[in-house]
């Protein structure tokens, strides 16, 4: 007689532990969907959003809160996923209707615009509200607002566009784009949703009394040993769904061990449903279902050429025959961090700081911070590329794939040049330096790379 196989054990999950089999696909979209979109209203991204996250809003409060630490607030018409943030990231900004990024006008004219429409009504005219928005800003040094002053007016409409599209406002009457075009004879008039102007802005400080935006960061440790670890095991999951690679040299040695762990893949899985890649450098979670706005490989000119440009970078860096690729310390996190810091800080408005009589200055990092990746030894150190390399490698890629790249690019490859090694910088793929690039370990993956143009009816693309 024989013993009868054990059946395998069921695997034991931490999220999503009450949702049916049957349902979590659908309940791993609402999670990307709140960490994609952390704002959600009645209209904005779309109007099935808000339904999908209220169906699985008790587990999702639960895990989202075990996960990574994050909070989410359902009022009204308005679900608000309000996150810890471990660092500054200058990679996602805001950006108007035409994709362009916002400068410092246009999220000081953003923030007074939030700051008006709280205390207004329940509707409120273009004209007032600009007019609002002028008295504030004409307080405040370097900034003002003349709407008869074209690049003025322009920076204001790309801000009121962004509370348009998030449903902030809603356009009861009238035109914003003859407001836009000539503000004496054209006029709209906005419904306000108030509750999704209070769950849009909420500073974690009165923002007064900081000296440094780096004091709005989450940087509270635990006083325990458990806390500590289950805080780092957060950090290293809000790094990985964060950020497009996560390199082990770029966090803390806590949030490392985490990442090298095989739990992290299995959580992630578990609750985005997106698989996590481990190489022995760093993590990344392939984006198998639009969870990023922006993917590399991508589509268009820009990331094509980023593509092209790492294949030749990977190819340069391993070339055996060929001269020895320089080699130099990336900048340390720490340094980049302070160094982001400082140039957001330089728009701080230091007449209106507001010092409390107990607070002394504020210490954003601590004395405890260093940077432990700084090697004097030479350990760590990366591939210089340089920008004479890369000019005459997008040279040659406009050649041999000429057919693919608009004329616009032809004429300007400098520019085709930038944008390409920018879209490299946010995934993670090079760091920019002075005189260059250094070349990380995602460019590997493109090595030895074949790119052929496929023909189309009116015009050719690459892959």
């Amino acid at each position: 007689m024989t013993a009868e196989p054990h059946a395998p054990r069921p695997a034991v999950h931490r999220f999503a532990v009450d949702v049916p089999e049957l349902e979590l696909a659908d309940y791993q979209r609402a999670v990307r969907l709140v960490l994609r979109h952390p704002l959600i209203t009645a209209t904005w991204p779309d109007e099935r959003a808000l339904p999908r996250v209220r169906r699985f809003s008790a587990a999702l409060r639960r895990d989202l809160a075990e996960a990574f630490g994050y909070r989410l607030e359902l009022h009204g018409s308005t679900a608000r996923l309000v996150r810890a943030k471990d660092r500054l990231d200058g990679t996602q900004p805001a950006v108007s209707r035409t994709g362009r990024p916002f400068d410092r006008q246009r999220y000081a004219y953003l923030s007074l615009c939030l700051a008006v429409l709280g205390r207004a009504g329940i509707q409120i005219t273009l004209s007032e509200l600009a007019d609002s928005v002028a008295g504030d800003a004409n307080r405040i040094t370097g900034l003002g607002l003349d709407p008869d002053h074209g690049p003025d007016r322009r920076a204001f409409v790309d801000a009121v566009g962004w509370l348009e599209e998030r449903g902030v406002l809603r356009l009861a009457d009238g035109s914003s784009a003859a407001w836009a075009s000539d503000p004496g004879a054209g006029e709209a008039l906005y419904d306000v949703a108030r509750d999704v102007v209070f769950a849009l802005f909420r500073p974690t400080r009165v923002l007064q009394h900081i000296g440094s935006v780096s004091a709005l960061l989450d940087r509270a440790m635990g006083s325990s040993g458990n806390a500590e670890r289950r805080q780092a095991a957060q950090a290293a999951r809000r790094a990985v769904v964060e950020s497009p690679v996560v390199y082990h040299a770029d966090v803390e040695p806590a949030v490392a061990n985490h990442l090298r762990g095989s739990a992290l893949a299995a959580d992630l899985a578990r609750l985005t449903g997106l698989r996590v890649e481990r190489r022995a450098e760093g993590v990344l979670l392939v984006d198998t279902a639009g969870f990023t706005a922006e993917r590399f490989p991508g589509t268009g000119s820009v990331a094509q050429a980023a593509v092209l440009l790492a294949v030749e970078m990977a190819d340069r860096v391993a070339d055996p025959d060929g001269r020895r690729v320089k080699r130099l310390p990336p900048p340390g996190g720490l340094a980049r961090q302070r160094a982001l810091a400082s140039h957001v800080d330089t728009g701080l408005p230091t007449a209106t700081l507001v010092r409390l009589d107990d607070a002394g200055p504020d210490e954003p990092w601590t004395a405890d911070d260093r940077d432990d990746h700084d090697e004097a030894d030479g350990a760590g150190r990366l591939p210089f590329i340089t920008d004479s390399f890369l000019r005459t490698a997008v040279g040659e890629i406009l050649q041999r794939y000429g057919t693919a790249f608009g004329a616009q690019w032809h004429t300007d490859p400098d520019r085709l040049r930038v944008e390409a090694v920018a879209l490299l910088e946010r995934f993670g793929a090079v760091t920019v330096v002075p005189g260059g690039v250094l070349v990380r370990p995602l460019v590997g993956r493109y090595r030895h790379t074949v790119a052929t143009v496929k023909p189309r009816a009116t015009t050719e693309t690459l892959f």
